[in-house]
């Protein structure tokens, strides 16, 4: 149950990363924060509150990936089908884009 807890939260946090990574030149330093911040975030829970093994890793560092493709990917599909101006934050984009249609 741990395993999978970390294993959610790592994918769930990766992707505004993922999503802002999109926004930024390549090897830039705003691109490698937003790889390398998320690490910041689930290491210490990993290691720390859920005493996870490092063994573990095999399944986190996929995860970590696809969370950053997955916010990517939302950017893109965003960008295609989305008129308006869109941010380098996936949660102010989502709320605009949900604002705009309850009116």
């Amino acid at each position: 149950m741990k395993v999978l807890i970390v294993s959610l939260y790592t994918f769930f946090v990766c992707v505004p990363f993922g999503y802002w990574r999109a926004t930024t030149r390549k090897f830039s330093r705003a691109w490698l924060v937003a790889i390398h911040l998320p690490v910041l975030l689930i290491v210490p829970l990993r290691k720390w509150l859920f005493h996870i093994s490092p063994w573990w890793l095999f399944l986190l560092v996929p995860l970590f990936f696809l969370g950053q493709q997955a916010g990517s990917a939302l950017r893109a599909r965003l960008v295609e089908k989305s008129p308006a101006k869109l941010t380098a934050c996936m949660v102010m984009d989502l709320y605009r884009r949900l604002l705009r249609r309850k009116h």
